[in-house]
C-alpha cells in the first residue's frame, strides 16, 4: 500500500529558521521579524495576523529578487531532495504544508514534491490586502492531508507527517506515525518517533526501519 508522506517546512525542512526569517534577512529586518516570530511562537499573534503584520512590514521593500535570494541563502536540511526521489521512486506521495507564504513554499516543487501548499499571501510586491481566507492555521494541514488522500485513494492510516512546533499538533495528532524534527515541546510528546539532526534522511530511516 502506499504511503502519503507530509512535510512542515519551518523549523523542519528548514533548519533552526523560517521562511519569514530569511527573508527579513534579505531586507535588514531580522529584529522586527524576530518579534513577530516570537508572538506567534507564543500563541500571541494568530497566523493571520502574522501574515498581515509581515506583509505591512515587507511592504514597501520585498521584491521576487529577495525570494530567491531567501529560499537560495536557507539553511536547509540536507538530502531532501534524495529523499523526495526515494519515496515517489517507491510509488509513494510528499507533500509540503506550511503556514508560509506559498510564494516561497511553491519553490520546493522544484526538488522534487508532488505538491506544496502554504498559505495565500499577496503575490510579490504586495499591492494587495491579505486575504484572510487563504492564511493556513494547524487544522488546515489536517485539511489538507485529507484532501490529498482523496485525491491519491488513501486515507489517513497512510500518512507519515514530518514536523516541529505548534502549528504541526493537529496534523500530529491525526496520523498514525509522526517524526518530530528537531522538535519543540508542543509536538515531542504526539510522535511516534524523533529526530536531532541536518539531514532529512535521518528522520526518513526511522519510518523506513519501522515498517
Amino acid at each position: 500500500m502506499g504511503k502519503l508522506h507530509l512535510f512542515d517546512m519551518d523549523g523542519t525542512l528548514l533548519y533552526g529558521s523560517a521562511a519569514a526569517v530569511e527573508i527579513a534577512r534579505q531586507l535588514g529586518m531580522e529584529r522586527e521579524t524576530a518579534e513577530l516570530e516570537r508572538g506567534f511562537a507564543a500563541g500571541q499573534l494568530t497566523p493571520l495576523q502574522y501574515a498581515q503584520r509581515s506583509c505591512e512590514l515587507w511592504a514597501a521593500e520585498l521584491t521576487e529578487l529577495h525570494v530567491a535570494a531567501a529560499f537560495d541563502g536557507a539553511p536547509w536540511l540536507t538530502g531532501i531532495r534524495e529523499v523526495w526521489a526515494d519515496i515517489r521512486a517507491r510509488g509513494e506521495r510528499c507533500a509540503v504544508i506550511s503556514l508560509s507564504p506559498s510564494f516561497f513554499v511553491d519553490r520546493l516543487l522544484s526538488w522534487g514534491a508532488d505538491t506544496a501548499h502554504g498559505s495565500l499571501w499577496p503575490a510579490v510586491p504586495f499591492r494587495e490586502p491579505v486575504q484572510p481566507a487563504g492564511i493556513l492555521s494547524s487544522a488546515a494541514k489536517v485539511r489538507i492531508a485529507d484532501e490529498l488522500c482523496a485525491q491519491y485513494g488513501l486515507t489517513r492510516a497512510d500518512c507519515v507527517a514530518y514536523g516541529d512546533s505548534l502549528s504541526d499538533t493537529a496534523l500530529f495528532a491525526a496520523v498514525p506515525r509522526s517524526v518530530a524534527v528537531n522538535a519543540d515541546h508542543h509536538v515531542s510528546g504526539l510522535a511516534w518517533a524523533a529526530y536531532a539532526g541536518r539531514d532529512l534522511r535521518g528522520a526518513y530511516e526511522l519510518v523506513r526501519t519501522g515498517e
